[in-house]
C-alpha cells in the first residue's frame, strides 16, 4: 500500500474514533506496517495540520491520538450542541487530584487526606469515568482501591500519568499565577457519558 494512501486511511479512522486511538490498535488494522512507520505518519499528519493552519489539531493523549478542535473554537461547538458542560467542583478537583497522585488508594484514604467524606465524590467520578475501581486492598475488610481512567488523561491532555506535574512544579507557582491557575482548572468541561 502506498504511504499516502495508508495516511489518509488513518487520518479517516481518527476522524471516526470517538476517543483516542493507541498506536498497537492501529498496528492492528495494519499489521504488515511497522509501529516505526506508523509512528512516522502520525507525526506527518501532525505537521500537515499545524502547516495548514486547520481548526483541529492531532494531539498524543492517554496512550494514543486524538484528533481535537482548537479551544478557540469550543464556544461555537457549544452552541451547536446546545448543551452546557458540567464543571468540577474544587472539593471534585481535590479528590480527583489525590487519587491521580496517589493511586492505588481506598476511600478511607482519601477521607483521611481530605477530612471529610468522599462517597459522593466518588460516585460521581465513576459516573463520569474519570476514575475506575482497579481492585481491592489486601488487609481486613478488602476495601476497593481506586485509580485514574483514559478518559482522565485525555480531560487533561496527558499522554500518561508520567506527564503530572510534580509536586515541585507546582511549589514553584507563585501567587500571581495561582488565581489563573485556579481559573483554568474551573474552566475545564467534562461530558457527561454513558
Amino acid at each position: 500500500m502506498e504511504r499516502n494512501e495508508l495516511k489518509l486511511i488513518i487520518e479517516s479512522l481518527l476522524f471516526a474514533a470517538e476517543a483516542p486511538i493507541q498506536l498497537k490498535k492501529i498496528h492492528e488494522v495494519f499489521p504488515d506496517v511497522s509501529l516505526k512507520e506508523l509512528r512516522e505518519i502520525l507525526e506527518k499528519l501532525k505537521e500537515e495540520y499545524k502547516t495548514l493552519n486547520r481548526s483541529f489539531f492531532l494531539r498524543e493523549v492517554a496512550e494514543g491520538y486524538q484528533l481535537c478542535t482548537k479551544p478557540e473554537y469550543a464556544g461555537w461547538i457549544r452552541k451547536l450542541k446546545k448543551s452546557r458542560p458540567s464543571r468540577l467542583s474544587p472539593a471534585t478537583m481535590e479528590t480527583l487530584a489525590i487519587i491521580a497522585y496517589k493511586q492505588p488508594i481506598t476511600r478511607a484514604e482519601i477521607e483521611q487526606i481530605r477530612g471529610v467524606d468522599t462517597a459522593g465524590i466518588l460516585r460521581s467520578l465513576l459516573e463520569k469515568k474519570l476514575i475506575k475501581i482497579t481492585g481491592k486492598k489486601d488487609v481486613p475488610g478488602r476495601p476497593l482501591l481506586y485509580g485514574t481512567t483514559s478518559k482522565f488523561l485525555t480531560m487533561f491532555g496527558l499522554k500518561g500519568l508520567k506527564d503530572l506535574p510534580t509536586l515541585e512544579d507546582i511549589e514553584q507557582l507563585d501567587e500571581q499565577s495561582l488565581p489563573l491557575f485556579s481559573e483554568k482548572l474551573q474552566d475545564i468541561p467534562i461530558k457527561n457519558e454513558s
